[in-house]
């Protein structure tokens, strides 16, 4: 009889955008109309939510998440505003202090510490935090289009 081969399959998880945490005191809508006035961007309500599988005390659901987005396409950038924390849970629940993430597709079109200052202007906001996705364990589950 002859031996099978197994063969090992190593999965490198690529981060195609940016992440940045965001508290504020706000509503998802008020936030989103404070940096669309104050940033001259175009952040709209999301036609379907963001829908990720979450955990909490070891059961397993999957939730939808408010989502704003804006698709710069004049500089080729996707930004997504989503909520941290819906009905208990969170998208990321190794940072539960925070209340929304912005996420920025195509991170190599912009200056993210730029934003992240003009950001910390906008009086909606209380506090802006860069993250870095690949030290974040459940930052492997996002997935954007």
């Amino acid at each position: 009889m002859a031996k099978s081969k197994k063969h090992n399959l190593s999965f490198e998880q690529n981060f195609d955008f940016e992440m940045i945490g965001i508290c504020s005191h706000h509503n998802d809508y008020r936030l989103a109309w404070s940096i669309n006035s104050e940033l001259k961007f175009h952040l709209e309500v999301s036609q379907e939510p963001y829908i990720a599988d979450v955990k909490k005390n070891g059961i397993e659901s999957r939730m939808e998440f408010s989502m704003y987005e804006y698709l710069d396409k004049e500089n080729h950038l996707d930004y997504f505003l989503i909520k941290n924390k819906t009905l208990g849970k969170f998208l990321i629940p190794e940072k539960q202090n925070i209340d929304f993430f912005l996420f920025i597709c195509e991170k190599e079109m912009i200056d993210v510490a730029e934003l992240i200052t003009k950001l910390r202007g906008v009086t909606s906001i209380l506090a802006v935090f860069p993250f870095d996705a690949e030290e974040i364990d459940s930052a492997k589950k996002l997935v954007f289009y």
